[in-house]
Order: structure tokens, then C-alpha cells, then sequence
């Protein structure tokens, strides 16, 4: 049995953590090296980890450049690696997607491209389309994270504003040989979504993103809603000749490491129940309906018997409404811990696998029966700061947020709750 419940809940997201480190499971996937050149580039939280693994098994020569997020980056000595930001664009993103574009093109059918995908890239590899600003993408960016809209509908109008996502990076290795590497943080595991898909063909439209906006009351700056208005050039599809000399394969992906989390509980004497790996919607709710399970195998041994971890990854999202701080995996647990209303017994931790839950410092916390007890001896009201979107400021006061620091991977979020006899 485990020592206490939060070291025990600790030592499950470090499994999952592990079994997505890019210096593991980067080389058992590197392709044959080409006759030619071999061009390294890359975008995502994980893009400088997997350049140093790259650059660490690499039997001949190479050379390339990635894009990671600030504060993730790691020294490699033929890769240069630039740090931009997340999840809002900024010029320094710009200029390294720009860069990359140019890096692959005028190539020959003997060299190779790599590409290093995680993550996080959709905001790192920015380059605005045709007539579009940087500041048009920013405005556009910000009120998708605001909307509840999920990564799968943000991405369709990522790649639609962009010269380089939705496959676009693809064409413009041809005809070089292009391999793409994937660490998975969307649900599903799609190529497409990941990082809005660079390398990959895409199957959503420019109305596709259109409908997004409209869906969520999102107004646009007016060249972003012309050019998507305009749709001039679509994205490639599936069986575009142009991407005939790409292949793309999931290193890491979020099932792989609920799994290495429910293997360490086993080994614990906790029996695991992995109830999926691209759980969305509104994190409030989620947590709502995570109680309830708890509570059933709290109460009934339905649907097994304590001591028993509920497991669960994908991505929620927030519909912004207050003015508070916090990400979706505090929401998450906040709403959790109301639901529970002190339940004894239950134990919860949330966090983002890249470390930085929103726009914080922290990667999740840790709750316990006691968890809201000592945040209402601070003078906070838990349901209050709910309503404002200010989970961070509840757990704050409890004393229980988990800081990681950057992980340089991301296998989005991961959720686990812990039922004690």
C-alpha cells in the first residue's frame, strides 16, 4: 500500500511523465539515414527534448532547427533551438516558423526531413497566411481560448489563418523524404490536430473553421473573417500527390502512459480503472461526473472495490466567465472537490503533462477531504471562486498546488483519483 495518498498520486503522474520522456522514446523510431542531407525541424513544448534525443543517436551528420516553448528549452550543439510563446503567438515564434519554412525547401529527393512534432505547436509555429498579421492571429487566438471551443475545433482555424500548418509544411519539403515524429496531446491521436497537423493532410475546410467562429460568437478581425470568407487555397487533402513522400508515426501518446501510471498502481496494491484517454468537455462537469464515480466505488464497490485509482487523460476545456486564475485541470479538481463535499477517503490529482496548467507556474494540484476546510479558513468561498474562474486561488490557499517545473513533453492532461478502503 502506498505510504500517503498524495505520494502515491505523485508517483503515478512521474510514471506517466517517464513514459513519455522524448530521450526514451524518440530513438527506437529514427528512420534510415538519407544519401543526402538530413534536416531536423520541429515545433511543440517537447521540440528541444526530442532534438537532444535526435542529436544524441544520430549516426552522421545533420542539421535543423526547432521552435519549444520559453523556459523549455535544452542546449544542443547542430540543432539550434528557439524558445517563442504559448499559447498566445508572439514575433519570435513568427520569425523561427518562417525560418523553418525556408529551411526545408529546395531540397532533392535524396535528403531527409525530420520533423519533431509535440504539443504545443500550433502556437509555436506560427506564420500568418496571406494579408494576415501576427496581431490578427493573437486576437483570433485569445478568444478561442476563452470560448470553450476544444483543441480539435481551435486547430481547424489554426490551420486554415496559416502558411505552414495543415500540411503546408509537408508540400514544401518536397521532394525530399519526410519523416514525421509525434508525441500526441489531442484525443484521439490525430496527426491532423496535432500542432494542426504541418506534415500531414487535413480534412477539415475553410468552412469548417467558419463554422467554428460562428459557433462560439467569436468576431474576428476583419482580415482574418475576409481571408477565411475568401478560402483561396485550401489545405491538402488526403491522397494529395504533394505529400506522397511523408510519413509520419506517434511516439508517445496518452494512453501509453495512463497505462505505465495504472502498472505502478498495480504494483502498489491499488487496482486501476483507466476510464479513457481523450476525455472532453467542460472541466466542471467532468469533475462533476468524476465524483459521482467515486463516490459509487466509495460507496457500492461499483464499478470495483477500494483501494481503487480512477485514471483518465484528454483535454477539457474552460468557458471563460470570470476574471480568475487558473487552468483547466484546477478547474477540474475544484469542481471535483465540491461535488465530493469533504467525502472521506478521496483523493484527487490534476495536472497538464507539460508542467504549466494554463498560464501558472504549476502543473495541477493535489486534493483531499480536508482540501476546502482550509481554504475556507483563508475567507475564500470555493463555489465563488468557481463561478470565477479562479481555482487557483483556492488551491493556493490550501497549500496544495504541484509544481514540475517544464517537462519537455506533453501527453495533455492527466487526472487521477484515488479511493481508500
Amino acid at each position: 500500500m502506498p505510504s500517503t495518498p498524495e505520494s502515491f498520486l505523485k508517483s503515478l503522474l512521474a510514471s506517466a511523465l517517464a513514459a513519455a520522456d522524448p530521450l526514451k522514446v524518440v530513438p527506437p523510431h529514427l528512420p534510415e539515414p538519407p544519401k543526402g542531407r538530413t534536416i531536423v525541424v520541429g515545433a511543440g513544448k517537447a521540440a528541444a527534448a526530442m532534438a537532444k534525443a535526435v542529436e544524441d543517436h544520430w549516426p552522421g551528420p545533420l542539421e535543423g532547427l526547432v521552435v519549444t516553448r520559453y523556459d523549455h528549452g535544452l542546449p544542443c550543439s547542430r540543432i539550434e533551438v528557439v524558445e517563442a510563446a504559448h499559447p498566445v503567438p508572439d514575433a519570435a515564434g513568427r520569425a523561427a516558423a518562417a525560418r523553418i519554412l525556408q529551411r526545408v525547401q529546395g531540397l532533392t529527393s535524396d535528403d531527409l526531413v525530420l520533423v519533431l512534432i509535440s504539443g504545443g505547436g500550433s502556437a509555436l509555429l506560427t506564420l500568418p497566411g496571406p494579408g494576415l498579421t501576427l496581431e490578427d492571429k493573437q486576437a483570433t487566438v485569445r478568444a478561442l481560448l476563452k470560448s470553450g471551443a476544444t483543441i480539435g475545433e481551435m486547430n481547424t482555424v489554426r490551420k486554415h489563418l496559416s502558411a505552414i500548418k495543415g500540411g503546408r509544411l509537408g508540400i514544401a519539403a518536397a521532394p525530399a523524404r519526410l519523416v514525421t515524429l509525434a508525441i500526441s496531446d489531442v484525443p484521439g491521436d490525430h496527426l491532423s490536430v496535432i500542432a494542426s497537423g504541418p506534415t500531414v493532410p487535413d480534412t477539415s475546410s475553410f468552412a469548417d473553421a467558419r463554422a467554428v467562429l460562428a459557433k462560439y460568437d467569436i468576431v474576428p478581425p476583419e482580415p482574418v473573417r475576409r481571408f477565411l470568407a475568401e478560402a483561396r487555397e485550401e489545405t491538402p487533402k488526403p491522397g494529395d500527390p504533394r505529400l506522397a513522400h511523408a510519413s509520419a508515426v506517434l511516439v508517445a501518446r496518452p494512453q501509453d502512459s495512463l497505462l505505465a501510471a495504472a502498472k505502478t498502481a498495480e504494483s502498489s496494491g491499488v487496482t486501476p480503472l483507466i476510464l479513457g484517454d481523450a476525455l472532453e468537455g467542460e472541466a466542471r462537469e467532468v469533475g462533476q461526473v468524476m465524483a459521482g464515480i467515486a463516490q459509487s466505488v466509495r460507496r457500492h464497490g461499483h464499478p470495483l472495490q477500494p483501494p481503487a485509482v480512477l485514471l483518465s487523460g484528454g483535454e477539457t476545456t474552460v468557458t471563460v466567465h470570470g476574471n480568475g486564475r487558473g487552468g483547466r485541470n484546477l478547474e477540474f479538481l475544484l469542481s471535483l472537490a465540491i461535488a465530493l463535499d469533504g467525502a472521506e477517503g478521496v483523493y484527487a490529482l490534476a495536472a497538464d503533462t507539460d508542467g504549466i496548467d494554463g498560464t501558472e507556474d504549476n502543473a495541477g494540484a493535489f486534493l483531499d477531504a480536508q482540501t476546502l476546510d482550509r481554504v475556507r479558513a483563508e475567507g475564500l468561498d470555493p463555489k465563488d471562486r468557481l463561478r470565477d474562474n479562479d481555482a487557483w486561488s483556492v488551491f493556493a490557499a490550501a497549500g496544495s498546488l504541484i509544481r514540475t517545473g517544464p517537462t519537455r513533453t506533453n501527453v495533455n492532461d492527466f487526472r487521477a483519483i484515488f479511493i481508500d478502503r
